[in-house]
Order: C-alpha cells, then sequence, then structure tokens
C-alpha cells in the first residue's frame, strides 16, 4: 500500500489533473492513497476571500465568484455530460461559504480562516475523484476531516493521533483493499465536527499521517521539479539535484526553509522507517530523490534562501547579563504571538533573532517585548541557510552583502544580509 500526493501546480488546470491520471494509471501500487492539494493558487484566493470577509469587505462576493469561475471553466474541459455528478456536488460546496457570507463575521479570525480555506481541498479531490472514474479508474473519495483528527487550535491544528489512527485503520483501510482513495491535504476535523488545518502546504503532512496510521510501504510527493534540489532555481541558475538524503538531513533542511517538503512531513515516516519519494510530474519517469535511513551527508552544499526577514535585537534596559531568565521571558513572548525564530544568537549583553516579516505580529511583538528590554530591529533582510558549507558557498552567497549576523556550526551556516547598495 502507497500514497500518492499531489500538489497545486500538479492539478492547476484540466491538462494537468489528465495528466495526474495519466501517472496514477501508469504507475499506481495495488493499494494507493491519493491526497491532493487545492487546485493551483485557489488557496492564495480563499485566504484573501476569508481576509476580505472578516474586515467586512464587499469584494469578497467577486473573489468566490472569480473562484467559481475557474472550477467550473476546468469542469466543462474536463466532462462532455452536462448532468455530470459532479458539477452539483461542486455547487454544493460553494454554498457553504455562499451562507457564511451572508452572516457578519461574529466568530474568531482563525476559525472564519479554516472553515473558507479548507474548501480548495474540497473542490478539487471531488473533481479528481470524478476525472479518475470517468477515465476508468475505480476511484473512491472520502473526506479527510473524517479521519484526521486535531484540536481546536486553528489555522495549525494538532493532530489527535490515537484517534486518527484508529479512524484510519477502522475505516479507511477496507476501502483501499478494492479502490483508489482520493482525499485531502492540509484539513482536519475537531471533535464537535469543525473543520481546521495543518498549516500553509500542510498537504505533504497530511500525506505522512495517512503513511504513517497505515504502514504504507512508501509515499512519493509529485512536484514540477525532478527531485530535492540543493537550491531553489528562483535563486541559483544551476541547481543539482539530490539522489538520496538522510531522514535527519531533510528535517534540517525543511526546519532551515526549505520548501519542497513541508517541515512536519518527515517525523511520521522516520518513525516508522517508510521512504519518502520526490519526483516530477512533469517527467514521471525520472527517479527523483529518496529520503530515508541512510546517514550518509549531503553529496553537495544546500542553499536555502529567506527573504524578508526582520533581525530584533534584545538588550537589557540595565545593561546586566541576558541569562536564562530572560531567555525564558523573551521565548514566552514569542510564543504568545506565534512568532517563529528562524536563526538566533546569544551573548552576554544582546539576544538578536531573524524572523518572517509580518506586520501586525512583529510591532505587536515588539511592544511587547519593549516593556522590558530595549529592542532593536532591522527590516528588509535576508537570511541564507548553507548546509554542509566551506569558505567558497559563503563566498558566493555573501559578495556584495553586509553580513549583520552570521551562526556556524559543524554543517550549518546561517547568515543575516543586507545588499550593501541597501544598506549605503
Amino acid at each position: 500500500m502507497e500514497v500518492y500526493k499531489f500538489g497545486g501546480a500538479s492539478v492547476f488546470n484540466a491538462a494537468a489533473i489528465k495528466n495526474m491520471a495519466g501517472i496514477i494509471r501508469a504507475t499506481a501500487p495495488e493499494k494507493l492513497l491519493v491526497v491532493v492539494s487545492a487546485i493551483g493558487k485557489t488557496t492564495n484566493k480563499l485566504e484573501e476571500l476569508a481576509y476580505a470577509y472578516i474586515n467586512g469587505e464587499e469584494r469578497a462576493t467577486t473573489i468566490l465568484e472569480e473562484v467559481k469561475t475557474a472550477h467550473f471553466q476546468i469542469i466543462e474541459e474536463l466532462f462532455d455530460n452536462p448532468t455530470q455528478p459532479v458539477i452539483n456536488e461542486i455547487a454544493n460546496t460553494f454554498v457553504e461559504i455562499e451562507w457564511l457570507l451572508e452572516e457578519e463575521a461574529n466568530d474568531s479570525a482563525e476559525y472564519i480562516y479554516d472553515q473558507i480555506v479548507s474548501v480548495g481541498e474540497l473542490l478539487s479531490t471531488r473533481i479528481v475523484a470524478a476525472y479518475l472514474q470517468q477515465d476508468g479508474v475505480k476511484a473512491v473519495w472520502v473526506d479527510a476531516r473524517n479521519y484526521i483528527k486535531t484540536d481546536n487550535s486553528y489555522r495549525e491544528g494538532i493532530v489527535d493521533w490515537e484517534e486518527t489512527k484508529s479512524g484510519i485503520v477502522q475505516d479507511l483501510a477496507p476501502l483501499l483493499q478494492t479502490s483508489v482513495v482520493v482525499t485531502q491535504g492540509f484539513i482536519g476535523g475537531t471533535s464537535e465536527n469543525f473543520t481546521t488545518t495543518l498549516g500553509r502546504e500542510g498537504s505533504d503532512y497530511s500525506a505522512a499521517i495517512f503513511c504513517s496510521c497505515l504502514d504504507a510501504r512508501a509515499l512519493t510527493i509529485w512536484k514540477d521539479v525532478p527531485g530535492v534540489l540543493n537550491a531553489d532555481p528562483k535563486w541559483f541558475d544551476q541547481t543539482q539535484m539530490i539522489p538520496q538524503l538522510s531522514y535527519h538531513d531533510a528535517i534540517e533542511l525543511t526546519y532551515y526553509g526549505a520548501t519542497v517538503i513541508h517541515p512536519k512531513t518527515i517525523k511520521p515516516l522516520q518513525n516508522k522507517n517508510i521512504p519518502l519519494y520526490v519526483r516530477s510530474f512533469i517527467e514521471p519517469e525520472g527517479a527523483g530523490t529518496v529520503i530515508d535511513q541512510q546517514t550518509s551527508p549531503l553529496p553537495v552544499p544546500s542553499f536555502i534562501f529567506k527573504v524578508d526577514q526582520v533581525l530584533i535585537s534584545i538588550l537589557p534596559k540595565d545593561f546586566s547579563f541576558i541569562i536564562e531568565e530572560n531567555l525564558s521571558h523573551i521565548f514566552n513572548l514569542f510564543h504568545q504571538h506565534k512568532v517563529k525564530v528562524n536563526t538566533m544568537l546569544n551573548s552576554a549583553l544582546s539576544f538578536s533573532v531573524s524572523v518572517d516579516q509580518d506586520k501586525d505580529k512583529i510591532s505587536q511583538l515588539i511592544q511587547a517585548l519593549s516593556a522590558d528590554y530595549k529592542v532593536k530591529y532591522n527590516e528588509g533582510l535576508e537570511l541564507v541557510t548553507i548546509r554542509y558549507y566551506n569558505q567558497d558557498t559563503i563566498n558566493r552567497v555573501s559578495t556584495n552583502k553586509n553580513i549583520l549576523l552570521e551562526v556556524k556550526s559543524r554543517n550549518t551556516c546561517q547568515m543575516v544580509m543586507k545588499d550593501k547598495s541597501a544598506s549605503e
């Protein structure tokens, strides 16, 4: 039994969905669970819709119409039958948002976000399952919210592993004996049957959860790249594919910001020693990358770039030392404001961190920190992480840059930098 995960780019339009169906027909094992993300940039659109609704903006209805039009266009290109049941299924799914928009936004923003943004995966999987059936694949659609059970932490649902495994083993596993099962990534459900999401780009994590609970032989994530590359092609003209890497290195790379795999994906697979394959839906015959328990180091240095960073330096107001008590208080404030630290450096009189820019969160955090500390910050920076670095790799990325913070360990170097021209 295996799990395939297809992201938004692999179901971007009708042609992409047809290509995905071809991959399933050509490569599917005897038992297969298919986890699918929202189509293309639908999540971004629904996120925009959610914020417009929360803020009481009239354009929320216009955004919804754009999303509806895009999906019905794909349906028109995939199905010739005007009475195809999926048409009503998609229309009824959109009705859930329409009903919500008729009322004022009185619930918490996080709750509203999850109820709206989660619809993207429900739409895409309905369409994919219907097309697979038309294409001769014995496929069945299931609702992931009935299986992946979480607490009420909206936008970052924490999985109840015991309840999740129980439902998957008892109810989902039997379906795999006779059908290809199509379900959603990214979403879960609470004990009260409210919808939660697992964090942006969380479909990889969903696939890993299903893999772990089903003791799958392997997970394959189908991407628009040939495998795991040593750098994002957006930043490097010449990249190299890494044919094999360890769970440890994969966790390190995702923690530092590599976007090819969601950070939470690896651990459930490592716990069960389930290999993860990253393959190309553009060239499905390629071997791709395998991530497993092997422990050899990466064959080439890997580069991870994070832009729009804020460097925050925290100093005591009375020139006392930054001690454990201070750090505990500081980290608690970061936790309260849901700000993730990307790198940090501690000295006797200061504690510096690099974080992703989020104007609302960062301004509130700085205000909270300023009550007890002197706070300085720089915006518009970039964080470069090099795994298995040497001086040549450092020189390669730091030309014409001012390095504001540098942290090195045995295998990893992180630098917070700014263009020299921007510093002058």
